[in-house]
């Protein structure tokens, strides 16, 4: 029996079938099925009927992912557990919005690695939706997302983080034109409204009865700053008031007031990486009190 084996038995319990675990532990569906198949053999029972077109739980099924689950827990506790007081050891999959990405995670990351040499942190980027989805399905332990605009996942803790400022941003040398008529100046270069700074910003310009020329939409805050750089186009993005000043572009404040949002770490109750998503979440909000400054 390995760990692995009952990580992939969890996944296949709560995606459904073979080839979604797969995908979600990053192993191939005969990798999945061979797995399963040593499970079966190490405990002399059968878990799926396989008879359906997707697997189902057998009885002895059901207890091994109950039991399994508790086995995780305590396997993920042995890190913390084992290592020196005051220091913190394990690994936290960390789900994380592009924005936070590049302004205070690397450093955040820099801190923890010095303070914490056995912590590790396995990032994944990702809109906020399917990351908050992924926590709750156990595949994140936390992220780092937009705060929670419904429908959401229930029973998730949130930590508020900081937040970002959203900015009308142009081609630079275009500051005496007002935000409204930068957006009909240029083309206008969406959020995509899959993510949730994207519906934000769509939802504010339908009550600004604001309507620019949509000529692309991008989910990513570099790919779209690069664009606006280029002089291809208008855009409205969320990021720090530092990052405002510092870019070589046009950025004026978007809506009266200022529109903002709250970023925040999203976790489940009693997840096993609580202490480093802790540590995590102190030093994001040392960071962005430093840099308000």
């Amino acid at each position: 029996m390995s760990i692995r084996a009952l990580r992939t038995l969890q996944a296949i319990a709560r995606h459904g079938s073979f080839a979604s675990a797969g995908a979600a532990v990053g192993l191939t569906q005969s990798a999945v099925s061979l797995q399963v198949k040593s499970l079966e053999e190490d405990f002399g029972a059968k878990l799926f009927d396989r008879s359906r077109r997707l697997p189902v739980l057998t009885d002895a099924g059901k207890v091994l992912v109950e039991k399994s689950a508790e086995v995780l827990a305590l396997y993920d506790q042995l890190g913390p557990a084992l290592s020196e007081e005051g220091v913190l050891a394990g690994k936290v999959k960390l789900g994380v919005i592009q924005t936070a990405l590049a302004t205070y995670l690397p450093d955040a990351l820099v801190q923890l690695n010095a303070a914490h040499p056995d912590a590790r942190f396995h990032v994944v980027a990702g809109m906020s939706a399917e990351l908050a989805a992924q926590v709750a399905a156990h595949e994140l332990d936390a992220a780092i997302t937009t705060e929670l605009v419904r429908p959401h996942p229930p029973d998730l803790i949130s930590t508020p983080l900081y937040e970002d400022q959203f900015w009308v941003v142009a081609p630079k040398g275009q500051e005496h034109l007002s935000p409204s008529e930068l957006l009909q100046a240029y083309p206008f270069i969406r959020f995509d409204l899959a993510s949730w700074a994207g519906r934000i910003i769509d939802r504010a310009l339908r009550q600004m009865q604001i309507r620019p020329q949509e000529e692309m939409i991008l989910d990513n805050q570099r790919v779209i700053l690069s664009m606006v750089e280029r002089g291809l186009g208008t855009a409205i993005v969320p990021m720090s008031p530092q990052l405002a000043q510092e870019i070589p572009l046009t950025c004026l404040p978007f809506g009266t007031p200022h529109m903002t949002r709250r970023i925040v770490m999203l976790e489940r109750p009693g997840h096993s990486g609580g202490q480093l998503a802790a540590a995590m979440a102190e030093v994001m909000i040392d960071l962005a009190g430093s840099r308000s400054c």
